[in-house]
């Protein structure tokens, strides 16, 4: 039987474009994992999928995950949009490429090392693993800012 991790995940940015910063909060067996980093220019969506790569990069063995995100660009694009962004060859419905692709293909890369559910949850209304994983997402903004 595999075991289950829960990540909560989380991008933030100042501007958009600007200083960005995500979190993934790991939770296996009670025992938690903070992982958080920041880019100095870059957008809400690119550090909103950079936590959940970021967060299943760290799994080092095939796990069943249930990954929490309030990202709904995140859970559109992994659940309605990419069974056929990957037909047309990365290309939207419009011919046009599919923007932040690189972190697709690599987020598509990592789902396919592990058994993914994935639930969205709205941010900031106090959920605690979303709450914590803003958190992480801010202290990488922080970083890249020197505030930290």
């Amino acid at each position: 039987m595999s075991e289950q991790v829960v990540i909560y995940t989380d991008g933030a940015c100042k501007g958009n474009p600007g200083v960005g910063g995500w979190g993934a909060v790991l939770v296996y067996k009670g025992v938690e994992k903070e992982l958080w980093g920041g880019e100095a220019e870059t957008t809400n969506n690119r550090m909103e999928l950079t936590a959940a790569i970021r967060g299943l990069q760290e799994l080092k063995r095939h796990c069943d995950v249930r990954l929490v995100t309030d990202s709904q660009y995140v859970m559109q694009g992994i659940q309605d949009w990419m069974p056929n962004w990957k037909k047309r060859g990365w290309k939207t419905a419009a011919k046009q490429p599919v923007k932040n692709a690189d972190l697709w293909r690599e987020l598509d890369e990592q789902v396919g090392r592990h058994n993914v559910t994935w639930q969205w949850v709205r941010g900031h209304t106090g959920h605690p693993g979303n709450e914590h994983a803003d958190q992480l997402a801010n202290r990488g903004v922080d970083e890249v800012r020197g505030l930290a």
